[in-house]
């Protein structure tokens, strides 16, 4: 009755459950060539216009040089007797630091000398040189004196394709391998050392810069709205405080003058840069508004501030920085949404609501959402969503008008009104092949099959596979077993469909046991035909799972499906070479003298609570069949084989290296001693530190199997997959 219900339910929703997946990857690879970047960056200018306006910030002080200043003067660039002058008026006031964002790569007569004496005696003044070209700049040199004193930063800035800066520069990587601080980074650090804040690496990534509180994750070329943007160098993405009323300000005129307050720069950082519309420093940034009004331009010294302001105010005030999710929680937070737009429209399809409430309320619902992120410091993804809302919307919309036009015309001619509309909401009058039966499956798979696929060319690979996939269906026939698929190297066996028998739960066992000793004739052709040798793990669950078959009227398969048939593959993630897990349903369901090596507790993904898995030796009763046990002692070694590893998510490594050294090996496994606490049955990928076996092909992959109870900071790993290399090392010591 129950499941009556559930197919009924799974039948009215089969607009949603169509809908959802295939608008989603349509979103999601509109995204990934790159046609929606545009749209999603003018969001990100919308949502910097319209957040609320930040206070001053008053420890930067902007010496403008407006088109005044160049009149007054009546020359550009200033003399250096102008400049010296200017320097020295601002070095009475004793800020923390004094940043020249004016290019002086030669001087301008006169007062070189007069110049030349004030770089040399000031510390705290920051000069600027161009690192990188491009189509319309070239390479300019810092000030000579200034770079002799390690006194120079760089101010170059991203532009992205729509020609505005939305992100910042730190650290600078020239093609010489040469490492360079941004003039902003410089000058923040100036400020910040004053309060005992100086560079350090964080602790959640020692790849990132922490200033204080303050960590400033690298930007990477898929951040945000962006789809393969150039990251190169140490980019952030720059956080706007806002215009250039966000600063105190005073001219280059006020300053040589000494018309600004005795203590106005004391203690804080100086900018000095031109804001002139003919210096030509005017650039674009998300405050350009070209749609309504002529497009604003933003002076660079004012972007430097910003940067300046951001890193400072994150260090010290812990102001957020703009943060974007991982790209499985942006293609997850799109895929919700499709789900939201799917299921309000498929919900009012038979209430008359209009189409555009079912569009315009979820929409008005998700930009606030995203607004409200932004304003925290997480920019996510706003245009795809939007696309996926909108998008599921109308499919769903799409999908009941043809459906229910198509069912009509086509039933009409044989049933009444009645029965068609009855038709089109419950599955009973296209009911497909399938029931619910009690079947034990059986999963196994060749441990790194992968890695040894890599190092081999293809053909002998196919000859691998095909003498053990022989090998191992011969084997199942016997147990009269059902061979569901063949998964590359895997395998999938039912028994108890399509022909249910009382001791399928026992043929599964002993076919396990059968296929694993008969491995050993596998191997013994393969050393014959110089091919590598290979173990296999299996894994055996019983349970209840719909039995039937599956497919459209064109191409259909008789399987399995059910919680039960993942259950199996999951506990045969958890094996070795050579093991054999079987879950304790298929324990209690056999009923038979089994041999039991060892019983674990494990946790697979998609299953509420642990469960009991046992470790199987052999069957006994009518089967007989045991498989030899191997005293894999350990060989403690003179000298430690120091290793860094990777722990394996499913097949993904997550990214962090750790360190660590092999104390002890066996003729299957090793002693790894590492200072990190490793779970028991997690994947690694492990590679030694020895001269030329830094290589791809010299990867180890291994499971850890049990922790020391001597030492707990040592942990017994059994190898999965061992190149040859590694295997001459380990035999030779």
């Amino acid at each position: 009755m129950m499941w009556e219900t559930l197919k009924k339910k799974l039948w009215q929703w089969r607009g949603v459950l169509i809908t959802v997946p295939s608008v989603t990857l349509i979103v999601i690879i509109l995204r990934l060539t790159g046609l929606l970047q545009s749209w999603e960056l003018t969001a990100f200018d919308r949502f910097i216009l319209l957040r609320p306006q930040e206070p001053i910030d008053h420890r930067i002080i902007i010496v403008e040089i407006r088109e005044e200043d160049i009149r007054q003067q009546k020359q550009w660039p200033i003399s250096d007797r102008i400049l010296a002058r200017l320097l020295n008026n601002i070095k009475q006031q004793q800020p923390r630091g004094i940043g020249l964002d004016i290019y002086r790569d030669l001087p301008v007569p006169p007062g070189e000398q007069e110049l030349a004496k004030v770089f040399k005696s000031t510390p705290n003044l920051i000069g600027i040189q161009k690192a990188f070209k491009s189509n319309d700049s070239s390479v300019i040199d810092p000030p000579r004196l200034l770079k002799e004193r390690q006194q120079v930063g760089a101010n170059d800035l991203p532009l992205d394709g729509d020609g505005k800066i939305r992100r910042g520069l730190l650290y600078l990587y020239l093609e010489n391998d040469e490492i360079i601080e941004s003039m902003d980074l410089k000058l923040a650090l100036l400020y910040l050392k004053a309060e005992g804040i100086t560079e350090q690496p964080a602790t959640t990534n020692p790849n990132y810069l922490q200033l204080g509180r303050g960590v400033f994750p690298k930007f990477a070329n898929n951040d945000g709205g962006y789809i393969n943007a150039k990251a190169g160098s140490y980019q952030i993405l720059l956080n706007y405080r806002g215009r250039i009323d966000r600063f105190a300000k005073v001219s280059l005129t006020d300053v040589l003058e000494n018309k600004i307050p005795a203590n106005l720069m004391r203690d804080k950082l100086v900018l000095i840069g031109s804001t002139g519309e003919s210096l030509k420093d005017l650039l674009y940034t998300p405050y350009t508004s070209g749609v309504f009004s002529a497009p604003e331009r933003m002076p660079g010294v004012v972007i430097h501030a910003n940067l300046i302001s951001q890193i400072i105010s994150t260090a010290l005030d812990n102001r957020p920085g703009i943060e974007s999710w991982s790209e499985f929680w942006e293609c997850l937070w799109i895929f919700s949404w499709s789900i939201l737009g799917a299921t309000w429209n498929w919900q009012q399809r038979q209430k008359n609501i209009p189409f555009i409430t079912g569009v315009v309320i979820p929409g008005s619902i998700l930009i606030a959402v995203s607004f409200a992120a932004f304003i925290v410091g997480w920019w996510i993804p706003v245009v795809p969503t939007l696309l996926a809302l909108n998008g599921s919307a109308i499919a769903i919309n799409q999908f009941v008008a043809r459906s229910a036009s198509q069912m009509k015309k086509t039933l009409g001619r044989y049933l009444t009104d009645e029965v068609v509309a009855n038709l089109i909401e419950s599955p009973s009058g296209l009911k497909l092949g399938g029931e619910r039966r009690k079947v034990t499956i059986l999963v196994s798979d060749i441990r790194g099959f992968s890695s040894i696929s890599e190092r081999l060319p293809p053909e002998q690979v196919v000859t691998l596979l095909n003498f053990y996939l022989e090998a191992m269906t011969d084997v199942i026939n016997h147990h009269k077993g059902t061979i569901n698929e063949f998964m590359g190297d895997g395998i999938l066996v039912m028994f108890g469909a399509p022909i249910s028998r009382e001791d399928d739960s026992q043929r599964a066992i002993a076919c396990a046991v059968a296929m694993q000793l008969a491995m050993q004739q596998v191997n013994q052709k393969n050393r014959q035909m110089n091919l590598p040798v290979l173990e296999m793990g299996i894994g055996i669950n019983t349970g209840e799972v719909i039995a039937g078959n599956i497919g459209s009227q064109k191409r259909a398969q008789y399987t399995v499906i059910g919680s039960h048939v993942n259950l199996a593959a999951r506990i045969e993630s958890y094996t070795v070479g050579g093991q054999i897990l079987i879950s304790e349903n298929s324990a209690q369901d056999a009923n038979l003298d089994l041999r039991i090596d060892g019983k674990l507790e494990i946790e697979p993904k998609g299953i509420k609570s642990p469960i009991t898995v046992f470790d199987i030796g052999g069957i006994g009763g009518e089967y007989q069949l045991f498989l030899p046990k191997y005293e894999d002692s350990m060989v403690t070694l003179n000298q430690e084989l120091p290793v860094e590893y990777v722990i394996l998510q499913g097949k993904q490594a997550d990214g962090t290296i750790l360190i660590g050294a092999l104390v002890g090996l066996s003729e299957n496994g090793g002693l790894l001693r590492t200072t990190e606490a490793l779970e028991l049955l997690s994947n690694l990928k492990v590679r030694l530190l020895l001269g030329e076996l830094l290589l791809e092909e010299a990867n180890i992959y291994a499971k850890v199997v049990k922790k020391s109870a001597d030492d707990q900071h040592n942990f017994l790993i059994r190898f999965t997959t061992l190149p040859p290399k590694v295997i001459a090392l380990f035999h030779s010591l």
